[in-house]
């Protein structure tokens, strides 16, 4: 895999995780609402999904399946 078909999965992993850190800091003691949380719950699903996509294109990579 190269970087240019990485790209889209790594920047879908950046904006997740930017959001997760925004989500977290801007509701620091005080906690998030209902509606926060299912997000949340929703962006770490997400951000697995795409680890797993990641870690299963450089496995075909590297062992050379297509």
């Amino acid at each position: 895999m190269t970087l240019q078909t990485e790209r889209p999965i790594l920047r879908q992993i950046h904006d997740l995780v930017a959001e997760e850190k925004h989500l977290r800091s801007t509701h620091t003691g005080i906690g998030l609402n209902s509606r926060e949380r299912t997000r949340l719950e929703r962006i770490e699903r997400e951000l697995d999904e795409c680890w797993t996509a990641l870690r299963q294109r450089r496995a075909s990579d590297e062992f050379g399946e297509a």
